[in-house]
């Protein structure tokens, strides 16, 4: 068994929790499907040059985490200098939203330490120990983190106002439903690129065209895509930004953000196999939803 499986059959199953985690760190199911694809790469790196793996696959993978966090907010210099906690450089219907916001005050009101404490002891319920491992301290400091964190904690935030759409947008869904690739492509900037996160990218609008844009419209037999109903695409508004939704039949099967220069489209991110994104966008909006795996073969 080659070693990218080894670590895809202990790990990969761990990915929900790993999101999840991200999730209440960053606030933002975007950042979060980030943080999670980066941690996902620094530690497949970082096992190879361990000579024995680590004991708790689960709480080593937080630790990767934590550390890629906490370092993030030392660039971005928002963490005090008298926080109590040290953590070393490194070797990103199920759940109410109501509860998730309101564990998502945690990122304007605490600290990164403070909150990754607060997040892996109440949320993913470790112990002090365990927790104490993962942020490389001791429990003592822990217990102090704790202590400030949940006396800070305060009200969910409010919904962002819905965002009046740019007109190449609505001019997107009109080609796209109309399945017209020509009128699509010159939506584009001729830089633009599609991306999978954490899969592939595409790069250019005769990639993308001749890519994810035509086996999305049309299917792929060769790889064993085959369109049976037609599909379309919606725009709608979610957390104060303009999101695709790509129905197939009564389902949504991807969720897809865009990024404009001037009026035209310079970025699309495609989340058809970022499954947990799919899952709370479409949850958060309503509507019938299907997911497809973190890779192609993993689809049913």
């Amino acid at each position: 068994m080659s070693t990218e499986r080894r670590f895809l059959d202990i790990y990969e199953p761990l990915r929900p929790d790993l999101y999840r985690y991200c999730r209440q760190l960053t606030r933002s199911p975007w950042d979060a499907e980030d943080m999670a694809q980066e941690t996902m790469a620094r530690a497949f790196a970082s096992l190879a040059l361990m000579a024995e793996p680590p004991r708790s696959p689960r709480a080593w993978l937080f630790r990767v985490a934590s550390n890629l966090w906490i370092n993030r907010m030392r660039q971005a210099r928002e963490i005090p200098a008298s926080d109590g906690v040290e953590v070393p450089e490194p070797a990103t219907h199920a759940e109410p939203r109501a509860t998730r916001e309101a564990a998502g005050t945690l990122l304007s009101q605490l600290s990164p330490q403070e909150r990754a404490a607060v997040v892996l002891k109440d949320a993913f319920g470790l112990s002090l120990e365990e927790t104490a491992e993962v942020l490389s301290t001791s429990t003592g400091a822990i217990k102090a983190a704790l202590h400030r964190g949940r006396a800070k904690l305060v009200a969910p935030e409010l919904d962002a106002p819905a965002p009046v759409a740019p007109a190449v947008l609505n001019a997107f869904c009109d080609a796209f439903n109309a399945r017209d690739l020509d009128r699509l492509t010159a939506l584009l900037l001729e830089t633009a690129t599609l991306e999978y996160p954490g899969f592939k990218i595409e790069s250019g609008a005769r990639a993308v065209r001749d890519g994810s844009f035509s086996g999305t419209l049309f299917g792929c037999p060769e790889a064993g895509y085959v369109v049976v109903d037609p599909p379309r695409c919606e725009l709608r508004a979610h957390r104060g930004e303009s999101l695709f939704l790509w129905w197939s039949g009564d389902e949504v099967h991807a969720v897809v953000r865009v990024e404009l220069d001037g009026d035209r489209i310079a970025r699309l991110r495609n989340y058809y196999h970022s499954p947990e994104v799919v899952t709370e966008v479409c949850r958060e909006l309503d509507v019938p939803f299907r997911t497809h795996g973190y890779h192609p073969a993993a689809s049913p």
